[in-house]
């Protein structure tokens, strides 16, 4: 894999890492606008109340079946088409810059979240690293869902028509269980 490559597949860093450069149109306040305010961020993840301090709460409520337009998710994704919440703690927090908190909190599958930004001229770096994702079924779930998700940001801050969810996590799901070794 390419290790360079904004916009590319994710980089797995470690064993347990998984890791996503974007390039995105700029300014560096609405990208991080686009992470922190529920009703942005629900445009392209999920919605739900952050606490932007250290030990602050995190409440993503995942809707994806309202991302992926007309499209039905296919069965092997249908558990993900309803509300869920995912709880997470703010770990660190620096505005337009470090965004990092854990994942499902409390459960068997925890892990935690990083994204970075950088000014890069008109253009903002975002770069995702998602850590402890201890199983490969989990690393391709994560990687697929994040490469779909990030997919409808890029869209979403380019002012472009969103792409379809469901085909997009098909599809990355199955190409990076290609791509992450065993």
């Amino acid at each position: 894999m390419n290790t360079h490559a904004a916009n590319g597949y994710a980089t797995l860093q470690a064993a347990d890492t998984l890791r996503f450069e974007r390039l995105l149109p700029g300014p560096i306040e609405r990208v991080w606008a686009y992470l922190t305010e529920p009703e942005k961020r629900r445009l392209w993840l999920a919605a739900g109340p952050m606490e932007l301090v250290p030990g602050g709460a995190v409440d993503l409520v995942f809707r994806n079946g309202e991302l992926g337009g007309d499209e039905p998710p296919p069965e092997r994704f249908a558990c993900h088409s309803g509300e869920f919440h995912n709880q997470g703690v703010v770990i660190a927090c620096e505005p337009n810059r470090l965004l990092h908190f854990t994942w499902e909190t409390g459960s068997p599958s925890e892990s935690d979240v990083t994204f970075e930004l950088a000014p890069r001229g008109e253009r903002v770096l975002l770069t995702v690293t998602h850590r402890r994702l201890v199983k490969r079924s989990t690393r391709l779930g994560v990687a697929g869902g994040w490469h779909s998700h990030l997919a409808l940001l890029e869209a979403e801050l380019a002012h472009e028509e969103r792409p379809a969810f469901w085909p997009l996590v098909a599809r990355y799901r199955d190409e990076y269980e290609q791509r992450l070794p065993e």
